[in-house]
């Protein structure tokens, strides 16, 4: 059995060929994780880890985990591969192949990676960035989602959405027992503000459907309320571990290109709303866009959104920042100020 077939399931995947979650209150409904209420999230923890070495930073930060339930576990993995552009724009090479070796040394597998590319085809980024080298390396499987056929999406339709007809997401964020996300710390000048973890969900779902060519990207990036679309992707799976690379950024343009600063830090928590809260908090300490610097971290539209979802935390009060290493009280205390204020 191939790890496709594995975490796929063979019999699963004849017998549904194509599911329509509706989703409500913040769960799921039969398919995929369970997400938290608000009531429920006292705290979300999220490590803050002050470093210019990023392999000793990921490392520290997924040590952090308790990774023996992940011993034979079947695992979905979601970088940022958006374009052919080099870190911060997608994910390091060096940061792919950290987090591969920490789970390989976890006994977890089989590791699957899939990645849909918005800007060039999802191939030729990957080739061109080195992804099916490292993997290959690792033993990993990489999925490239324009090549996904109907019966590889579930739809899911989640209640009270803004998405006109739901969206696809590629099976493996739902089958696999445990989703880790790679995410990168930048802005979004085409209308996302900033991309960060829940931002990186849209590389998750389908551009085109299958069955008849309708287009969610366009609907996505037309929309006046993208940011809330975002958001909402994340009713639809749940990362088990986020790591963002923060050793550098971009403060303005993004996502493939733009002002570029080194913060020489590694984020990690398993809630999207806190980690991507921290890295406003960061963005706005190099100085960003005016569209990321306006109002309170908790009114940018993919954060409020999420967190009226019940994705995550619904307030700076509730993170928990961890700073770990030399360094990292400071600039916790910062960005921790940051967020109280704003």
């Amino acid at each position: 059995m191939t790890s496709r077939e594995f975490l796929y399931g063979i019999m699963g995947r004849r017998r549904c060929l194509r599911i329509l979650c509706i989703l409500g209150s913040g769960l799921l409904s039969g398919v995929g994780f369970p997400v938290q209420s608000e009531a429920k999230v006292k705290k979300s923890r999220v490590v803050l880890i002050k470093t210019e070495n990023r392999r000793q930073g990921i490392e520290q930060a997924m040590a952090e985990f308790d990774l023996s339930s992940y011993a034979g576990k079947k695992i979905a993995l979601k970088a940022n591969y958006n374009s052919s552009d080099p870190f911060p724009a997608s994910t390091h090479p060096e940061a792919l192949q950290t987090v591969l070796e920490v789970l390989g040394n976890a006994s977890c597998g089989p590791i699957v990676l899939a990645e849909r590319s918005g800007m060039g085809t999802t191939r030729a980024v990957l080739e061109d960035l080195g992804v099916f080298r490292i993997c290959e390396e690792h033993g990993v499987e990489v999925v490239v989602m324009e090549t996904l056929k109907e019966a590889d999406y579930i739809q899911f339709q989640p209640e009270a959405s803004h998405w006109r007809r739901g969206f696809l997401l590629a099976l493996p964020f739902s089958w696999a027992d445990k989703v880790v996300q790679i995410c990168c710390l930048k802005t979004h000048q085409f209308g996302g503000d900033f991309t960060m973890s829940l931002k990186n969900g849209v590389g998750a779902i389908a551009k085109y459907d299958p069955a008849d060519g309708y287009n969610y990207m366009q609907e996505l990036h037309g929309s006046p309320k993208q940011r809330t679309l975002v958001a909402e992707i994340s009713q639809a799976f749940h990362s088990d571990i986020i790591i963002m690379d923060g050793t550098k950024a971009f403060v303005t343009g993004g996502p493939h290109t733009g002002r570029e600063v080194a913060p020489g830090v590694i984020v990690a928590g398993t809630d999207p709303v806190a980690v991507d809260a921290v890295g406003v908090a960061i963005l706005r300490l190099y100085g960003t866009t005016p569209a990321v610097s306006r109002g309170k971290i908790f009114e940018q539209e993919q954060i409020r959104r999420a967190a009226e979802l019940g994705i995550g935390i619904a307030s700076a009060a509730q993170i928990e920042l961890v700073p770990k290493g030399a360094g990292s009280q400071d600039f916790a205390d910062k960005i921790r100020k940051i967020m109280m204020e704003g």
